[in-house]
């Protein structure tokens, strides 16, 4: 008897590849900006502190419109809702571009936000539902998408930057207008009508014992994510200038592109690995010690460029386990619907990277260069402390994964963020 072969991964309708491109651009945006802050701040006359709100105001948005997106997506289906998140994205990201003063890109920053809410919210919904071969091989893909996705952000946005700080906003909005486009053309819209989700159902979710805890854990842990992200480019340009570098755009993107492309690969092939040897918990307490110490030494070594572009290289290894990790913990650790769970943990851990560029600057500014990473290595020791403050709801999360195929699908249901 002839044994069944696995379908392949790369044999997906056109619709699937439609919509891996637009996730892929998407999660771009997030480290798109990343390179071109400094070159946004001279241009524009801006302070470091005003040019970060970039970040707080994408990802307030981010925070808030999670927590009801799945309202959203319910009421108005699938299709709907990426083709109007993809619509807003397109339109921001080109006002942005368009943009003549700070504040007004932070505020069109914000509808980028909206955008991207709606569109990654139900982004893994709609490629699980036209992808060929199960659940699994859409899972990989989803994955896939989205480590592309951080890892050329930073480096798209270093080489548009580096002829004008305008250039990332106009080439985000033009690849977006092509997967809208796309889906348009390519995704049909599913028969059966999604199950209404109430209102209030995202905020409901906190209230939950486990998710309250991870939650917890992860707003403190996304403070230090995007103290990193966001902070970072200004003393690793002061520190080159000091040293007589010339340190542009394009080196920022290529220090980033290879923080992206660390943090894609342990997010995808060391995360599973690691939880199903150790567990969930063990690997979540040792990747915050890792990644505390590497805020430390940046602390330390904040006028040294090596330091720096090594370190931030190094912590995106221990980005992507955190990811990856605690993304699958939350899908284990409540009976909550998996929609509910991630977009109100989701939302709650965005407020964590919404308030770190508001507040680095002035802690910078009051304590001196290197204060931002010691405010992160504080958070991340918060985090530890919420993790374990809260064990006893996670106490079944600290045995070891057996099944690695069904691993592989937790940990993508709610990383979609």
């Amino acid at each position: 008897m002839p044994e069944s072969k696995q379908p392949s991964i790369l044999r997906q309708p056109t619709a699937v590849w439609a919509i891996a491109f637009a996730c892929a651009v998407s999660f771009m945006g997030i480290g798109l900006v990343d390179p071109i802050l400094p070159a946004i701040s001279e241009g524009l006359h801006a302070s470091p502190s005003q040019t970060m709100l970039l970040f707080t105001s994408y990802l307030l948005i981010t925070a808030v419109a999670m927590f009801f997106s799945g309202f959203i997506s319910s009421r108005v289906g699938v299709k709907r809702t990426l083709v109007v998140g993809l619509a807003l994205i397109v339109v921001f990201a080109g006002l942005a571009g368009a943009s003549d003063t700070v504040g007004q890109i932070i505020g069109f920053r914000a509808g980028w936000g909206l955008g991207n809410a709606l569109f990654i919210s139900t982004a893994l919904a709609a490629i699980v539902g036209a992808a060929s071969g199960g659940s699994r091989q859409a899972v990989i893909l989803y994955e896939a998408a989205l480590g592309i996705g951080m890892a050329v952000g930073p480096l798209l946005g270093g080489a548009l930057g580096e002829a004008s700080w305008r250039g990332p906003f106009f080439g985000t909005a033009a690849l977006m207008a092509i997967a809208l486009v796309a889906i348009l053309v390519l995704l049909k819209a599913p028969d059966a009508k999604p199950e209404p989700v109430p209102f209030t159902a995202g905020l409901a979710a906190v209230r939950e014992p486990a998710l309250l805890t991870l939650a917890g854990t992860a707003l403190c842990y996304n403070y230090a994510f995007f103290t990193l992200l966001a902070y970072t480019p200004y003393p690793l340009e002061a520190a080159a200038a000091k040293a007589g570098m010339d340190f542009g755009a394009h080196e920022l993107g290529l220090v980033f592109f290879g923080w992206g492309a660390a943090l894609a690969v342990t997010s995808v092939f060391v995360a599973p690995i690691l939880t199903r040897r150790f567990g969930l918990l063990p690997v979540l307490y040792s990747m915050f010690g890792l990644l505390a110490v590497g805020m430390a030494v940046m602390g330390i070594g904040v006028e040294s460029v090596q330091v720096l572009v090594v370190v931030v290289i190094l912590a995106g290894l221990f980005l992507g386990v955190l990811n990856t990790a605690l993304t699958e913990t939350v899908m284990e650790a409540t009976d909550l619907p998996r929609g509910v769970a991630s977009s109100t943990y989701s939302g709650v851990r965005f407020l964590g990277g919404a308030i770190a560029p508001a507040v680095t600057g002035s802690i910078a500014g009051a304590w001196g260069d290197g204060a931002p990473y010691w405010f992160a290595v504080a958070a991340l020791a918060a985090s530890i402390a919420v993790l374990a403050f809260g064990k006893r709801t996670l106490a079944h999360l600290t045995r070891p994964h057996a099944d690695a195929e069904a691993e592989a699908q937790l940990i993508t249901v709610g990383d979609e963020v």
